[in-house]
């Protein structure tokens, strides 16, 4: 500080002591003492009078007014909510009894009960690297804007550490691929939104979850898991960490950092150990309040679990079975997002997987890669897209296609034309049973007599969560009779074990893993003879269940007498 600001503080300290004196606040002995004593005490003015003299702050902020000539702002006028933008200060705010409160301009503002005190804005002006002006606040007001303000801090550190701990993050990742100049994004600032960041992803897997959803909303920011198909909270942050946290998951993904304007895709690879790796899909999209990123899960593992461990019944696995070893045809996989199609397809193709198989893959995007088979990512922008995939692969001598998703009649076709000629051709196809994706085929162009002569298994399939073995306890309390009505026979009853959830500390909410729900038909020539004949969705589900076929409903019923899922599943995954 400066000779003539020295000279300035000097005066208006001497100025105030007198004021004091003058309003009968103090006496003249402690007015004469007052800046030596807190000078000793290494404390300021403001902070002695009102600890050590018992000053009343409202008061002392009146003279402390008249003096300076400064109004005095109330506290009471300020969105608390607005300030955790300076949450990462909030040791400086206890250090020197000052906050930051709001900007004009190129000027912080910050609120201060000894606005004589120029230590305290000079480390704010640093820390800050903006210009500051000091307004006038009282003392009392501001210490309990400060203690809010710490506890609000030590809540999000504590949630920090309830992801945080040094136990498993020492278990961290081998390697993560995708990372551009990761010392730069280790920098001292950034590094606990590293830290933060792996940690989520790290405990996203040891929870078994699908996806993460990182989420910004006006006053706070969003972790959420989707754990057994159900999501659920596990952390809210302060809404100023937004950007450093979607910057992070760019970095790691190769996308665009400096564009928020429009959505982008991108892809993460962690390494847990030389023999497993865990992929992250990755998209952003522009919201209201920031980006919203999504991180699905990609385990491929998962792709050799084994058709044991999906969950069909015996005759429903021998269908599969029997369909994949046929040297042609058409296997369709159907149900909505997340419910499992694509483990479905992958385990086939683990099945099909020798050497003395061509499979190719045509996927948008690869979500799990297998050795040994050909798959294309589908890249619209450059002209490739399914139909122009399928094309290559027939020219390429193949013994098994596996399409993502059959969007249009073009891509269709041209899968129809393979099965029909000694091909295998595995597929999916948005609809909710098996027989909505006879009708969706014919809607979309399909002849009657190409879908009955090439389709040989449709599977329609749910995820509905599995109840936990630990804690999961035998239902009693559901009458007979309304079991009956939900479905059930009463040979299923006879044998049933039906449970319901408990909750233990091995499980969330009584449910542990989730358990696949199936529908599995097999186009025979009864079946085929009613798509031939134009029969529409009813009919050709009463058509499937008058050939022995169980619907998804039925199947679930199954797996609740088995003491699998509960009641309460049966209605979620399914309809009557």
């Amino acid at each position: 500080m400066n000779l003539a600001a020295t000279t300035v503080m000097t005066s208006a300290i001497k100025g105030f002591a007198g004021r004091l004196l003058a309003e009968n606040i103090l006496t003249a002995e402690q007015a004469r003492d007052a800046t030596h004593n807190a000078k000793a005490k290494h404390i300021s003015l403001v902070r002695y009078l009102i600890d050590e003299l018992g000053v009343e702050s409202r008061r002392l902020a009146e003279c402390v007014s008249a003096e300076l000539g400064m109004p005095l702002f109330d506290l009471t006028a300020i969105d608390r909510d607005n300030l955790s933008k300076w949450d990462h200060h909030v040791d400086l705010m206890v250090k020197h009894h000052a906050v930051p409160l709001f900007h004009r301009g190129n000027r912080l503002f910050i609120g201060i009960s000894d606005p004589l005190n120029q230590a305290a804005l000079e480390d704010f002006k640093f820390a800050t690297g903006t210009n500051i002006d000091a307004v006038l606040v009282d003392d009392l007001s501001l210490t309990e804007l400060i203690s809010e303000l710490t506890e609000r801090t030590s809540s999000f550190e504590r949630d920090m550490a309830s992801l945080m701990t040094d136990d498993d993050y020492d278990r961290s990742f081998e390697q993560v691929r995708g990372d551009e100049e990761p010392e730069a994004q280790d920098s001292t600032e950034d590094a606990p939104i590293v830290r933060f960041v792996n940690k989520v992803l790290l405990n996203a897997i040891k929870q078994g979850a699908s996806d993460i959803h990182f989420e910004p909303y006006e006053k706070h920011y969003r972790v959420r898991f989707r754990t057994d198909g159900v999501l659920c909270e596990v952390v809210s942050l302060p809404h100023h960490l937004a950007p450093r946290l979607a910057a992070r998951l760019k970095v790691m993904s190769r996308l665009d950092i400096s564009e928020r304007r429009i959505p982008q895709d991108g892809r993460i690879q962690m390494e847990l150990s030389k023999k497993r790796a865990i992929d992250f899909r990755v998209n952003t999209l522009p919201t209201m309040f920031g980006e919203k990123i999504v991180l699905r899960i990609l385990d491929s593992s998962s792709a050799q679990m084994g058709i044991d461990a999906l969950g069909y019944e015996s005759d429903q696995q021998a269908l599969y079975l029997e369909a994949l070893q046929k040297p042609q045809g058409m296997i369709l996989v159907t149900g909505p997002t997340g419910s499992g199609k694509t483990v479905s397809l992958y385990t086939g193709l683990s099945i099909l997987n020798e050497p003395e198989r061509n499979i190719s893959t045509a996927e948008d995007p690869v979500e799990i890669n297998i050795r040994g088979i050909n798959q294309v990512l589908v890249n619209t922008k450059v002209g490739l897209n399914f139909a122009q995939a399928l094309r290559s692969f027939m020219r390429q001598d193949p013994d098994v296609i596996m399409i993502g998703e059959m969007r249009d009649l073009e891509t269709a076709e041209i899968a129809i034309k393979a099965a029909q000629t000694g091909h295998l051709v595995l597929s999916t196809v948005h609809t909710n049973s098996a027989a909505e994706t006879i009708t969706r085929l014919l809607n979309m162009g399909i002849p009657a007599f190409n879908i009955a002569a090439s389709v040989t298994l449709i599977i329609a399939q749910r995820l509905a969560r599995r109840l936990c073995i630990h804690c999961a306890e035998p239902e009693t309390t559901i009458p007979r009779d309304a079991l009956l009505a939900l479905g059930f026979t009463v040979n299923m009853l006879r044998s049933a074990g039906i449970k319901r959830p408990v909750g233990c500390p091995k499980c969330k909410e009584g449910f542990k893993g989730r358990v696949g729900i199936y529908e599995v038909v097999t186009i025979t020539k009864g079946i085929a003879a009613a798509i031939l004949d134009g029969a529409n969705s009813i009919e050709l589900d009463r058509a499937f269940r008058e050939a022995g076929f169980r619907d998804l409903r039925q199947s679930a019923l199954e797996k609740c007498t088995q003491g699998l899922i509960s009641l309460a599943e049966i209605s979620r995954v399914t309809t009557d």
